[in-house]
């Protein structure tokens, strides 16, 4: 049987009681939208620090000359000193994949300001291995700066979040650039800066990755929340998820290397890798558990167990290793996993899976964004701020709309969990509380009774023409009239009594004390009355006619207490009706308060 409500004389299915969307959701949606406007403000922020430079700043890159030494042991003086027609001009960003290698890039400075201080600032390469500027002063002797992952970022000439050398506004000649990086490509972007620029851009900067990371840990807590609220698995790996795109994000713009870890140039230069395989491998983990993949294949399940396993355990062996070969492997997972991810979600959702299709537009942003650094890592694109940026600021947005996306999928299971159970505790017909609920609860009365000197009371009801429906017009009617008997009886009743089906056309109604007899016998009216008003669904002449029999409890005097008082309840009241059967023109029956023997 379908489960229907005890409103059925309405016109109604049951569900459970729950106010209007727009009332519940309110304070919710506001949370959202106010979460969804940061990524908006992170992109205008990052977008003004791009803006205001000054006279004689710009961008040295297409203007210099390179030159790439094989032995990587070449001097500046030897480098300087080759004929300038063995220096090729660096007419178009490029990406150089250097091995062991080294880059140097002659930049030929234009004239400088004396009364300003004058700073190189390689963009976007917060992981370049080493980087060492030289100057020559008026004394003809280079000076070196040095900068780069294998050297701890506190000791940096100066410390920043990408590598930046001070400039002498009286160096004689140009500048010598060297770059050392393996196994990435690289291919620098060399930027000519005042000091007052320099830190209007470093501010922006702190101000944008900041506030994403602060805005990340805000949405970590509420998944953390979320996961003890709900007791949901694919909120711990929505966490994880969350922990490992924050620390990637710290890692790949350069701000874990000057604030988190600028002691250890070792971690400094393996971050970015380790915490990208372990984004992908946690981020399959989630697609997971949110796409409930276990229930759909075996196989593919287990294929995907072993995916993200390949990526938390893959870090081992990059770290080794360090070839262009494990740089590869690294690269070829990241781009695989998305696909990965996409055809989970839409794999599943065609099985059914509702929120799987709503996740593939979660992960939209993150995917859109990720090939700028996945294309730069291959040396196709140069690097630029679209590459540093651009999973930051799809990230700020696919975060809270994942977190959206979880909490609207654990509300609508939680509330299908709760029908689950409160189909365990009620009859499938009628939706009233089962025979065990009530014993329970009269056995409870029964004793707040004795200890408090009232009485409350006991009404057994029999739809007595439930036989007669069931012949004119079928068991559906039958089952109908059931319902709306139900429905009828809870009406008459307060919300502390218990209305119960306790046999097929037998309904128990436990009211709670005190009560009087001459209360009972107006309940008893009121119940004969709602029966014979008219039932929407049976024709005229059929109305739902009641018999019933009622009881005050205990008996006076009575205050002693055995264990099966509310069996020999309930059979004295059975009898009762019973008999009462026998009398078709009485339909309610009294008992006394003290009962005589064999009643």
């Amino acid at each position: 049987m379908h489960f229907r409500s005890n409103l059925y004389d309405a016109g109604m299915v049951f569900s459970p009681t729950r106010p209007a969307d727009g009332q519940e959701h309110a304070p919710l949606h506001r949370l959202w939208a106010w979460l969804w406007m940061l990524p908006l403000c992170l992109c205008l922020l990052g977008w003004s620090g791009l803006a205001g430079a000054t006279e004689g700043e710009g961008e040295l890159t297409l203007t210099s000359r390179y030159w790439i030494d094989a032995s990587g042991i070449q001097t500046v003086d030897e480098v300087a000193s080759q004929p300038t027609e063995t220096l090729a001009a660096m007419d178009q960003f490029r990406s150089f994949q250097l091995g062991s290698s080294a880059l140097w890039m002659r930049l030929d400075l234009p004239p400088l300001d004396k009364s300003q201080r004058w700073y190189v600032l390689l963009s976007a390469s917060a992981f370049t291995n080493r980087v060492s500027l030289y100057t020559k002063g008026p004394d003809r002797t280079w000076t070196e700066q040095r900068a780069g992952d294998h050297l701890p970022v506190a000791q940096w000439d100066h410390p920043d979040q990408t590598p930046v050398f001070a400039i002498d506004a009286q160096s004689q000649g140009p500048v010598w650039l060297q770059v050392m990086n393996s196994p990435t490509p690289t291919s620098p972007r060399v930027h000519l800066l005042t000091e007052n620029s320099l830190q209007t851009q470093r501010y922006w900067t702190f101000l944008m990755v900041g506030g994403y990371l602060g805005f990340g840990l805000l949405v970590l807590f509420l998944g953390w929340v979320h996961a003890r609220l709900y007791g949901d698995r694919a909120f711990v790996a929505y966490c994880f998820y969350v922990a490992c795109m924050l620390g990637f994000q710290a890692a790949f713009t350069g701000i874990g290397g000057l604030f988190f870890w600028d002691q250890s140039p070792r971690w400094n230069d393996i971050a970015p890798a380790v915490f990208m395989l372990w984004l992908t491998a946690s981020g399959i983990w989630f697609v997971r558990e949110v796409c409930a993949v276990s229930r759909h294949h075996r196989g593919v399940d287990r294929f995907v167990v072993g995916w993200s396993v390949f990526g938390l355990l893959y870090p081992l062996v990059y770290v080794t290793l360090q070839t262009p070969a494990a740089f590869a492997v690294l690269n070829l997972y990241g781009l695989l996993s998305v696909l990965l991810s996409v055809a989970l979600c839409l794999w599943t959702w065609r099985l059914g899976e509702a929120y799987s299709g709503w996740l593939a537009l979660g992960f939209l942003p993150v995917h859109l964004g990720y090939p700028f650094p996945a294309l730069r890592s291959a040396g196709v694109l140069p690097d630029g701020w679209a590459m540093q940026y651009a999973v930051l600021i799809g990230s700020a947005i696919e975060i809270p709309l994942l977190l959206y996306i979880l909490h609207r999928r654990a509300k609508d299971f939680s509330e299908n969990r709760a029908r689950l159970r409160a189909l365990e505790s009620t009859d499938p017909l009628t939706g009233l509380t089962i025979p065990l609920v009530l014993t329970l609860r009269l056995r409870d009365a029964l004793r707040r009774s004795r200890r408090y000197g009232h009485q409350c009371g006991m009404v057994l009801v029999e739809l007595a023409n439930h036989a007669e429906i069931v012949d004119r017009e079928g068991r559906e009617a039958g089952d109908r009239a059931l319902v709306v008997a139900a429905s009828r009886l809870s009406a008459v009743v307060r919300d502390v009594d218990t209305v119960c089906r306790i046999a097929d056309t037998r309904f128990a109604m436990l009211i709670e004390g005190p009560q009087r007899p001459d209360q009972l016998k107006l309940l008893a009216q009121h119940v004969v009355a709602r029966g014979l008003e008219r039932v929407p669904t049976l024709p005229v002449e059929l109305t739902l006619r009641f018999r019933l029999v009622s009881a005050t409890l205990p008996d006076a005097g009575d205050t002693s207490e055995t264990a099966n008082d509310d069996e020999r309840l309930m059979e004295r009241l059975h009898r009762a009706l019973d008999r009462l059967a026998g009398e078709p023109r009485k339909v309610v029956l009294h008992l006394p308060v003290r009962m005589p023997a064999g009643v």
